[in-house]
């Protein structure tokens, strides 16, 4: 089709099979959402034929010769084991492919550990990156010409759009579909492929429940699930002590041990996270204070602004489209 975006995957033996599967099915959900083949995606490996995942699932591949460098709109390089990106990173003529389609390409990125091969071939020089939070050190150590954003789930710098470990992938896609076609259609594909929720580059590899879950042993681990799920409600000591059968000074003490955080520091976290990801959802802030147990709109903002340096309506326009008219209660 003349109009379709040509989408490339460049994959390998070793390669992570969610890197390749997730993104692939985002867009064909897109040209099913739009009733077109808007994108037309390639999976390619440098000889093509069959590519063995790191799981027991192989992939069909295109060869890179069958594919002209310049007809490539977005390139992906995928993640998958260490000794198979290193080798992807060190191939010649791969290295050539790539930096050929680059040079035309309207996006170029990675999923998950591609970024080093992205830094090996020498793309992203200059340039904040994203990479799956067990490579961020070595990335940055064997790269100093390029930034490591260890806490972002993806990262737009440019045209190079890079994203963290494995999901991710499909959290950067939606992005990718959302600047092509609208956020309705994007919002289509989450809600078709049953994701929880649409996740923002700017969040956290880590959300604090599952950073704090694998730190605590029990009674905390099940404790933080349920504060997680009653943020609403009251979170004071006295009651979370009384959950745990424990004196408050004892909880206190345990928690903020376990935890690395105080009780009090501990839930104003689990509550502005969560704001965070309420903002994206054009919700007004009346009702995002009332769901993240803050007593109105500016109780919020103020904790909001103290955490972040910035306004929940600033920090809404600057990462999600646009704070329209929602918040005025």
């Amino acid at each position: 089709m003349p109009n379709s975006h040509c989408v490339g995957l460049l994959t390998f033996n070793g390669t992570q099979a969610l890197d390749v599967t997730g993104p692939a099915s985002v867009f064909a959900a897109a040209n099913d959402a739009v009733g077109a083949k808007h994108y037309d995606v390639h999976i390619l490996s440098e000889l093509g034929g069959l590519v063995q995942t790191n799981s027991a699932v192989a992939i069909a591949t295109e060869a890179l010769k069958d594919i002209a460098p310049a007809s490539i709109d977005t390139l992906l390089i995928v993640g998958g084991d260490d000794d198979a990106i290193r080798r992807l990173a060190a191939n010649r003529p791969v290295q050539q492919w790539a930096t050929a389609a680059s040079a035309n390409a309207q996006r170029l990125g990675s999923i998950c550990t591609g970024a080093f091969a992205l830094a090996q071939f020498g793309l992203i020089a200059g340039k904040r990156v994203a990479t799956h939070w067990s490579g961020c050190a070595e990335l940055a150590g064997l790269h100093p010409e390029i930034q490591v954003d260890a806490n972002a789930l993806f990262v737009q710098d440019g045209k190079v759009w890079t994203s963290a470990g494995v999901t991710t992938g499909i959290d950067m896609c939606l992005e990718l579909v959302s600047n092509d076609l609208g956020s309705a259609v994007a919002n289509a594909i989450a809600k078709r492929l049953v994701l929880y929720a649409r996740r923002p580059g700017y969040q956290s590899q880590f959300s604090p429940l599952l950073s704090a879950q694998t730190k605590a042993d029990a009674p905390f681990a099940k404790l933080i699930q349920w504060m997680g799920e009653h943020l609403s409600e009251n979170l004071e000591v006295p009651r979370l002590a009384a959950r745990v059968a424990m004196s408050e000074r004892s909880f206190h003490r345990k928690f903020t041990a376990a935890t690395g955080e105080t009780p009090a520091h501990f839930v104003e976290t689990l509550r502005l996270d969560q704001a965070r990801s309420l903002l994206s959802a054009r919700i007004a802030l009346k009702e995002i204070a009332a769901r993240t147990g803050y007593a109105n709109a500016a109780q919020l903002s103020k904790a909001f602004e103290r955490r972040f340096g910035l306004s929940p309506l600033l920090f809404r326009e600057m990462h999600c489209g646009g704070a329209k008219r929602l918040d005025a209660g």
